[in-house]
């Protein structure tokens, strides 16, 4: 647990004297027996028209679905005060629980793993979002400035958020031990936290944005404080076996950086262990920002050590340099967001080692039910069109 773990197993298909392909042995993550280590990434892709999920996302979810795969849905809201983006999914109501459940149904019906990734977004929102126009809660007092949207051309503007009060605090934690709750009465497998990316609970962890000075402010421990209460509201709930966490401690996405990830991001590991939840999904450094690869000396590989449960990361993989992470125990599974949403079947476009298609970055937001979100070619598709077998 926490320690080098040996990979076990054989590639699906795989012929005695084929080259084994790391990525796609099998893995037991708790409970759960995978297939193959990739997975799909939680990706915003703001389809679910007055946040409840859509017919549309059936196809969408179940053409990246295989046997003994793992599939993270894209982030959903938790509440009333959690949205910060047009026409994304939430799981607090009863009719968006239900909106879910087909969903579900079809990823299931071809025998994947399905979590839900429930998220506030705290002060990365406006009041055009909030319920009777409301200021967005966060840690802090503090502004965003405005932010150059996805698609380079508009530009998303924050209104000054208002800091949560202590006793206010409890029922934030509620409401994530709701949604998991939600989540599963949907017919989900789990849940996995959102702790990343400068959303809320991000938002008490870095100490750029967190400026508190109670119990949630200030020390390391106090600043963790917040996130961890909703890791064991979560758990207790639906049970930490059923549990993950996405974490960004080196990021400063949303002017939510901070002085010492390695020390944030290590301490969170150990924290986590206390809970025994199932897995912790964390980004590489080298992705400091949305969408930018970059090169970086600093590691995951404290946090992977320390951490006793399933280890993901995710940050501008490809097919080479994930078989390399599972080949070095550097982690166990690989996320993958823009190739696995332009690639409905990027397991078995690395089984072959194929060529991939291109993401078209315009339609990733799009409400476009199809364009840009289930008519990517499948490799069958693309083999038939240029008239190869």
């Amino acid at each position: 647990m926490g320690e080098v773990r040996p990979n076990t197993g054989s590639e699906p298909g795989e012929e005695e004297g084929m080259q084994r392909i790391p990525l796609l042995t099998p893995y037991k993550m708790g409970n759960f027996r995978l297939s193959h280590r990739i997975v799909l990434a939680p990706l915003t892709r703001q389809r679910s028209f007055n946040n409840v999920p859509q017919p549309h996302a059936i196809p969408y979810y179940s053409q990246r679905a295989t046997k003994g795969g793992f599939l993270v849905a894209e982030a959903t809201g938790v509440s009333d005060t959690a949205q910060g983006y047009p026409n994304t999914p939430g799981i607090w109501t009863k009719e968006q629980t239900d909106a879910w459940k087909p969903i579900v149904e079809a990823v299931h019906a071809k025998g994947a793993v399905f979590f839900c990734q429930i998220w506030h977004c705290g002060r990365v929102s406006n009041t055009g979002f909030q319920p009777n126009g409301h200021p967005p809660i966060s840690s802090t007092f503090r502004e965003l400035a405005p932010q150059l949207r996805a698609n380079g051309v508009d530009m998303a503007r924050f209104s000054p958020p208002r800091q949560l009060r202590t006793d206010e605090i409890p029922k934030i934690v509620n409401d994530f031990r709701i949604a998991a709750r939600n989540a599963l009465e949907a017919g989900f497998d789990g849940v996995e936290i959102h702790g990343a990316h400068g959303y809320l609970i991000e938002q008490f962890f870095k100490d750029q944005a967190n400026d508190r000075t109670d119990e949630y402010g200030g020390s390391l421990e106090n600043r963790c404080r917040f996130g961890l209460e909703i890791v064991e509201a979560v758990s207790n709930e639906i049970g930490a076996d059923r549990v993950g966490i996405r974490l960004s401690p080196f990021a400063n996405y949303m002017e939510c950086g901070d002085s010492n990830p390695e020390a944030l991001g290590l301490y969170l590991a150990e924290a986590l262990n206390k809970y025994g939840i199932l897995y912790c999904h964390m980004i590489e450094p080298r992705m400091k920002s949305v969408g930018v690869k970059s090169e970086c000396a600093e590691s995951l590989t404290p946090m992977r050590k320390s951490f006793k449960g399933t280890f993901i990361v995710a940050g501008g993989y490809d097919r080479e340099d994930g078989n390399k992470a599972v080949a070095e125990n550097r982690t166990d599974l690989v996320a993958y967001g823009r190739h696995f949403l332009a690639n409905p079947d990027l397991p078995k476009r690395f089984e072959l080692d194929a060529p991939l298609n291109e993401y078209k970055r315009e339609t990733f937001y799009a409400p476009e039910p199809v364009l840009g979100y289930t008519d990517y070619p499948f490799l069958e598709e693309t083999d038939a069109f240029q008239g190869t077998t």
